[in-house]
């Protein structure tokens, strides 16, 4: 109920902010770009897992149209950006995250699955040059986890031809203990029903690692790409029976996308 009313409130203050006397427009008047798309992943089963398979994640972002071309990533998540001043855009980002159980893998039966839900929060970018960018993501667990996730990356793009770029640079993410419990932990139930030891996570840093990609863009509105991502779990997601003793802290995904971007105005 407390997270609701918060949420009313927030929605209150935007739109107070919305319909400010001054101001003749709304906030979000201008010209604005949707970008919609997806990628086809070959990548562990579950987060920590040893086994692979094959898997599709959506890609979508909307934003105010800036002085500047906009440099995306395929780890971005779902991105509102509510402020765009060219070199600094901040927003709301939200992920979706589907059912895990033991049909992802054999090696999750008898642990508690991961309910389908999603993750809410804000992001914020930063262009210290003309070819890097910074991110940093914070998101709060909707049904799936009760936890908190936080994820940076930064990425140095270069244009190999006007129509082809080469990006890269590391990235880390951090967890508080309900995220790990609901991924990680074993209680005692689940250690009798699944064979693996208890194991109780708190808070930590989750994983470390380093991506890049090669980026052609089709057309103005259609780009695509492929790209690889190397992650090494630490801290609790490390520790945890799960991965000691059925999964792997080497997690490599490889894969392939495509995004199409409308541009549009509203009064």
């Amino acid at each position: 109920m407390i997270a609701r009313k918060r949420i009313f409130v927030a929605a209150a203050v935007l739109a107070g902010l919305a319909i400010s006397p001054a101001s003749a427009q709304t906030w979000f008047s201008g010209d604005w770009y949707l970008k919609v798309g997806g990628a086809v992943l070959h990548a562990p089963k579950f987060e920590g897992a040893s086994g692979r398979s094959f898997m599709l994640k959506p890609m979508i972002s909307l934003g105010r149209q800036g002085p500047s071309a906009r440099f995306t990533s395929r780890n971005d998540n779902i991105s509102l950006a509510l402020m765009d001043t060219g070199t600094f855009r901040a927003g709301a980002a939200g992920k979706l995250i589907f059912r895990r159980d033991g049909d992802t893998d054999s090696a999750l039966a008898g642990l508690s699955p991961v309910r389908f839900g999603g993750e809410a929060g804000v992001f914020a970018e930063v262009y210290p040059t003309d070819f890097v960018r910074l991110r940093g993501e914070v998101r709060r667990g909707i049904r799936s986890h009760d936890g908190v996730v936080a994820d940076v990356a930064a990425d140095a793009f270069f244009d190999i031809t006007e129509t082809i770029q080469l990006s890269g640079g590391p990235r880390a993410s951090w967890a508080s203990s309900g995220y790990f419990d609901a991924y990680y932990g074993v209680n005692a139930a689940e250690a009798a029903a699944s064979g693996l030891s208890e194991y109780a996570p708190g808070s930590g840093m989750k994983s470390y690692g380093v991506g890049g990609a090669v980026t052609w863009k089709a057309t103005d509105q259609i780009d695509t790409a492929i790209f690889a991502e190397y992650a090494r779990l630490t801290g609790p997601a490390a520790r945890s029976s799960l991965v000691r003793e059925r999964g792997s802290k080497n997690q490599v995904t490889l894969g392939a996308s495509a995004t199409y971007r409308f541009d549009f105005s509203l009064p």
